[in-house]
């Protein structure tokens, strides 16, 4: 039953007054759709499936259901979350511990792979309330003993089907067999394909089921077809497209690992700042792409569908499906990630003679017809490539060296230094740090790196390029 949103906000809700009081501090007063029909469900403590997609609130939604019930004298696993990749898992964590601070002493901790996993099971050895983490490190911990889920009551399935496209089906039942059959299972996934329903069978009881629209309006996103003549044309139409718009951050979606690294090659080798991302990437560089995306240093990140999702960018301005999607929901979340936030975004699908098949199934898909386009004139290519607005430089030091925030400021902004107004995003490892300036200062804060001192230091500064 769909809740009319005008009736309710947080406080409405039988909830934690600590957590209402934190909410109203973050500035969150007014429940999104998921949030209004799905919550009442989760805190009456039943079991819920919830489609929704990125950026619709969902985190929020599980998130205060875990930690209304959670019993802090207890110090045990109380919940376990799964996401499928480590940034999304990151991610939760952060608004997790976010909405926890109206409640003393909760404890939030990561376990994914591409870390250390001695450092893990101390933590582990040291307790926990709540673990957020990834299927295959879990289950590792699990085998080894270092986590007990004996008092487990919650469990949450967060992006499922991302999860079960990467292979994790077996690991999440392999998961489930180590915690109390009696908990509460919320499984959230923006789409909802037959292996998810199977995998809800199995793992829930009498599950709620709610389903929301985009958190965006599709009018907020103009979608323009462009015919190409084959495989082989299709980059040069990609070059004509980002020449045509010159956008700040473009997505790129290819349907295989190979094509994402061809393209991304091909960009680069007539000038543009590319990158890719896929599952073989290493876990340093696959952070590195990642750092330099969001900090706009990078324009133009080609993906695969499975390697973008966990992806945390507010809004893109260009998204280009270099392939049409195998699948007619993963065109739908693809084109989703522009036109966020109230601003209008493009998308743009290539296709040839042979695919127009596809373009008839989508259009039946959505109930639409889409707009067909004309690829912008040739001259476009004899112009010279645009450059993004920021570049990141990796300091080689970070927590472990005593380096703060202001630290890296202060050395940027000091005598003959760059203005603080020209400085972006500033990263915190324990043996790295990331600074974002803009493009036209990056020579002048190298140098100012390079040459200064941090803490009395020399560090080793590099440029992080596309």
């Amino acid at each position: 039953m769909r809740i009319p949103l005008s009736q309710y906000d947080f406080a409405s809700l039988d909830l934690n007054p600590a957590l209402v009081d934190n909410l109203t501090s973050l500035g969150y007063t007014d429940m999104t759709p998921i949030q209004a029909q799905a919550l009442p469900s989760v805190l009456a403590n039943k079991d819920v499936i919830a489609k929704a997609k990125t950026g619709s609130g969902k985190t929020a939604t599980f998130a205060l259901g875990l930690l209304n019930k959670l019993d802090v004298k207890r110090f045990r696993v109380q919940t376990l979350v799964l996401c499928p990749t480590r940034e999304l898992a990151d991610q939760v964590a952060l608004e997790i511990r976010k909405l926890a601070r109206g409640i003393h002493n909760v404890k939030v901790l990561t376990l994914c792979g591409g870390v250390a996993f001695g450092p893990q099971k101390g933590s582990l050895e040291h307790g926990a309330h709540i673990i957020v983490g990834t299927p295959g490190r879990v289950e590792e911990h699990l085998q080894k003993r270092n986590l007990n889920l004996d008092n487990l009551t919650t469990l949450v399935l967060d992006e499922a089907d991302r999860m079960l496209d990467m292979g994790f089906q077996q690991a999440i039942d392999d998961i489930v067999g180590y915690m109390p059959k009696q908990r509460q299972t919320m499984l959230f996934s923006a789409t909802y394909p037959e292996k998810i329903e199977k995998t809800a069978q199995r793992i829930m009881q009498s599950p709620v089921t709610v389903e929301v629209q985009d958190s965006h309006s599709n009018q907020s996103i103009v979608e323009t077809l462009y015919q190409v003549e084959n495989n082989e044309s299709r980059v040069e139409a990609v070059r004509l497209l980002l020449q045509a718009h010159q956008p700040e951050t473009t997505l790129i979606f290819c349907n295989t690992k190979i094509e994402t690294d061809q393209v991304a090659n091909k960009l680069r080798a007539v000038g543009y700042e590319a990158l890719a991302l896929h599952g073989d990437l290493e876990q340093k560089d696959r952070d590195q792409t990642l750092v330099c995306f969001a900090n706009r240093s990078v324009s133009v990140l080609v993906a695969t569908d499975v390697a973008a999702r966990g992806l945390d960018i507010e809004s893109l301005d260009l998204v280009i499906n270099y392939q049409i999607a195998h699948e007619l929901e993963v065109h739908t979340h693809r084109i989703g990630r522009t036109g966020r936030a109230g601003a209008q975004g493009i998308a743009c699908s290539l296709y040839t003679q042979k695919e127009n098949y596809k373009i008839g199934l989508l259009e039946d898909y959505l109930e639409q017809k889409f707009e067909r386009g004309d690829l912008p004139h040739m001259r476009l290519l004899r112009e010279p490539v645009f450059y993004p607005p920021m570049v990141t430089l990796h300091i080689a030091g970070g927590k472990k060296q005593k380096l703060r925030a202001g630290d890296i400021v202060g050395a940027l902004t000091g005598v003959d230094g760059i203005p603080g107004s020209e400085i972006g995003r500033i990263q915190l490892g324990d043996h790295w740090a990331y600074v974002a300036v803009a493009n036209k200062h990056g020579k002048a804060a190298f140098r100012k790196l390079n040459e200064g001192k941090l803490k009395g230091r020399s560090f080793k500064i590099r440029r992080l390029r596309g």
